[in-house]
């Protein structure tokens, strides 16, 4: 029988600030102890993970000086050394501090917006020093409550500003790191700039080294806004721009609950495992939730445990059903492998497509079939198939 135990190669990776976090929320002050970073990495090491991801407040506290800065990051790197894990993605915490009350590179003072920049750098030179691949960018800040308070096209000037000068700095220094953008519709801001993923693919467009910069999709940030996170995902693939992935559960249009994977709508989270395994995505499967305040210690590991075990079965069951014979019949009943022909043939013309006639009568008439194949799924993910 599966343990569902995981492994490197399943390429789990996890926040120091998810298994970090302290309980804090609007309304209660911290319901656990601070959790020591390489503490962190090693009882993630224990569960199975392979890497851990931070903010450059998560590892060194802010207002440290140099000589506690190295002790912070000597510690860091000392876990990961023993535990074999890595860090394939960092961030920066642009939203924590007051300065940062109207947003990093979109603040309405320009001392502030210099300040979010030098504060990025430092922190990229240190993700390229413990080896990161990736560095996401979080604006949770840059948006607004009153139109009448910022003026939206300088502010987009303002970002594209910010990623321009960050994607030159990489490329001068000859690190291997892009970008990702993770988009979110709101909270804590009332309106969060770039909130979907549609909006930040858009925007990548018009920056100066667009290769370098792809999206941080994250489940429960699609879902508040009401789409379908697999549709969301699925266009990032689509235009080669899924360079990272944040999974968590979420469920409906409401706060960010950042509940621990397949915790919210699971059968939306059956399907995004089956795209990401169907489509070859090759990085990390990284969790991006918060164990509930509920929980002591031993709550939070279970609950990071838990994401991981959600994930492995859910594989395992969208495997089984792509591999079942009913339901390989039932797609090709309902069309679903019709649609990858290109509807124009090569070498077909306009004229030939418009030489044809379709029994408009007799095709209305016909049904796709798509209720039986959805309950196939159904009943693959209950277990009785």
């Amino acid at each position: 029988m599966n343990d569902y135990r995981p492994a490197p190669s399943d390429k789990f990776s996890f926040g120091l600030w998810t298994v970090g976090w302290q309980g804090v929320n609007t309304f209660g002050a911290a319901a656990r102890p601070q959790l020591d970073p390489a503490d962190a990495v090693r009882r993630l090491a224990d569960l199975g993970a392979y890497g851990v991801t931070f903010h450059d407040d998560d590892l060194v506290a802010p207002g440290s000086d140099r000589a506690a800065r190295d002790a912070a990051v000597k510690r860091f790197r000392s876990a990961l050394r023993e535990s074999g894990l890595v860090v394939p993605m960092a961030t920066t915490n642009l939203f924590g501090d007051p300065i940062f009350r109207d947003g990093g590179f979109t603040s309405n003072r320009r001392d502030v917006r210099r300040h979010a920049l030098r504060k990025v750098l430092r922190n990229i030179d240190l993700a390229a020093e413990l080896g990161a691949r990736t560095y996401v960018f979080w604006g949770g800040q840059d948006g607004a409550e009153s139109e009448a308070g910022k003026n939206d096209r300088a502010a987009l000037d303002r970002l594209r500003e910010a990623y321009d000068l960050l994607c030159g700095y990489v490329r001068e220094q000859g690190y291997d790191l892009r970008f990702a953008l993770e988009p979110k519709p709101n909270e804590p801001r009332g309106d969060i700039m770039l909130p979907t993923v549609g909006h930040a693919l858009s925007f990548i467009n018009e920056l100066e080294h667009p290769e370098m910069v792809g999206v941080n999709p994250e489940v429960g940030h699609e879902q508040m806004a009401g789409l379908n996170s697999v549709h969301s995902v699925a266009q990032a693939l689509w235009h080669g721009k899924l360079f990272h992935i944040d999974l968590n559960g979420q469920r409906g249009v409401k706060y960010d609950q950042d509940l621990r994977f397949g915790a919210g709508d699971v059968k939306e989270a059956f399907f995004l495992v089956d795209l990401l395994e169907s489509a070859g995505y090759d990085g990390p499967r990284h969790f991006d939730f918060k164990p509930p305040r509920t929980e002591d210690m031993d709550g939070v590991w279970e609950s990071a445990a838990g994401c991981m075990r959600n994930y492995l079965i859910l594989r395992e069951k969208a495997a089984a059903f792509r591999a079942d014979p009913e339901v390989i019949a039932a797609m090709e009943a309902a069309g679903v492998g019709e649609l990858s022909r290109p509807t124009l043939d090569a070498g077909e013309s306009v004229a030939d497509l418009r030489a044809e006639e379709l029994d408009v009568a007799r095709e209305g008439e016909r049904g796709y079939h798509m209720e039986r194949l959805d309950q196939l799924a159904m009943d693959h993910l209950f277990g009785v198939r």
